[in-house]
């Protein structure tokens, strides 16, 4: 679940200091969001409260700040606390409402522990009278928990939780991606893809067969058939730009697939009955690309005051997200500790960068047959197969698959 935990982590233990908030202070009359969270529990920093007070009178009247917290230490007292500092927004992870499910999921956890964290919450809304605070949860989906997922969203809702974010396990390791319940395929190509086994279909035929048929030297009339549709279906994904992985297609588990789009459906369908945001990730990749972090204008600041554009970029770590072991390295722009924030977000190779990402002209790793290439596969990122220089063809944040409080 947490990346400190996985192989190879590099990322450094640390508290981030007054002086390197502080030296925050140039960019909050613009901001319109402040999240403090980090590789760790946000309510065990001593200079929390401090933090929030500091910069909620520099903010817009429209800003917020907010953090996630799995709200072990959020009694009735540190509510009060928190409320009163200028704290908008929290979100507590949950990704179970069965105590054996959770306390395996979030190891050390218990689910009394969120319960008494909405009790706290609420008796500080009401003592300073603050209704417009909101308190939400995360889910972070898995096989696992699938089914846990509705009576998760009605609990939380039940005691106070007007909003949720889903999003997907990242998997670090092969192990941990057996869990994972998305699917590294766009959209578009699956409903290509399921466009075509209904046209073969139709006429007598499996696609299914295609694998195993492909090979072979000698193929009879319905093999033959077979092969010309799926070329067919080759031709078609060119002509409207979806990129195939009939690896990825013809082992698609439709089933589960199906099972999950439902729970979606009923969530979304629960959440309009409860009055409840609810934010759910994407099943599959989008075609489309959107990289919520640079449209939005954010950055990321490290406890030491290194800048970085986004959580996919701000650690290093090895993740298995796209069913290969890939190795992530940071992209820092600057250091606090050396260069004003507004220095660092100007800089020429700040600006170029975050164009760049907006022009999505770099590969889809995940969804692609070759992957992982060279390219990516290697101790020091220096350029994609489109020759680009963002190692943004590998992220799945832009293709919907993981959400962060935003």
């Amino acid at each position: 679940m947490c990346v400190k935990q996985s192989d190879d982590c590099h990322i450094a233990e640390g508290d981030l200091s007054d002086e390197i908030f502080n030296s925050l202070d140039p960019a909050l009359p613009t901001l319109e969001a402040l999240i403090l969270n980090g590789v760790g529990e946000p309510l065990l920093h001593p200079g929390l409260e401090r933090f929030i007070k500091r910069a909620k009178p520099l903010m817009p009247s429209t800003g917020w700040i907010g953090f996630q917290s799995n709200g072990l230490l959020l009694n009735e007292q540190r509510a009060l606390s928190l409320l009163d500092a200028g704290l908008g927004k929290i979100c507590l992870s949950m990704d179970a409402i069965a105590p054996d499910t959770f306390k395996k999921i979030r190891e050390g956890g218990e689910i009394i522990a969120i319960e008494k964290a909405f009790s706290a919450i609420t008796k500080a809304k009401a003592i300073l009278g603050q209704p417009e605070f909101q308190a939400g949860v995360e889910f972070v989906l898995m096989r696992s928990n699938l089914e846990e997922l509705l009576p998760s969203l009605k609990w939380a809702a039940e005691r106070g939780a007007s909003f949720a974010l889903i999003t997907h396990a990242l998997p670090y390791d092969a192990k941990h991606a057996a869990e994972v319940t998305y699917k590294t395929c766009s959209k578009e190509a699956v409903e290509l893809f399921q466009h075509w086994q209904d046209k073969a279909a139709a006429v007598g035929l499996d696609l299914s067969i295609y694998p195993e048929t492909i090979w072979k030297y000698s193929k009879n009339s319905d093999e033959r058939r077979v092969v010309d549709l799926v070329n067919a279906m080759k031709d078609d994904a060119g002509q409207k730009g979806i990129s195939l992985d009939l690896k990825k297609l013809f082992s698609l588990d439709l089933q589960w697939l199906n099972r999950v789009t439902a729970v979606f459906a009923e969530a979304e369908q629960l959440a309009k009955e409860l009055d409840f945001d609810l934010k759910l990730p994407e099943l599959m990749l989008k075609e489309k690309r959107q990289c919520d972090f640079v449209e939005e204008g954010s950055a990321f600041v490290s406890w030491d005051g290194s800048i970085h554009p986004c959580y996919f970029l701000w650690h290093h770590y090895h993740c298995f997200a796209s069913g290969w072991q890939q190795k992530v390295v940071p992209k820092p722009f600057g250091s606090l500790a050396e260069q004003s924030i507004l220095e660092i977000w100007n800089s020429q190779e700040f600006r170029s960068f975050r164009s760049n990402v907006i022009s999505y002209e770099y590969p889809y790793c995940a969804s692609c047959s070759l992957a992982p290439c060279n390219y990516i596969q290697t101790d020091e990122f220096e350029q994609d197969c489109h020759v680009k220089n963002e190692p943004c063809g590998s992220c799945l944040w832009c293709m919907g698959i993981f959400q962060c409080l935003r």
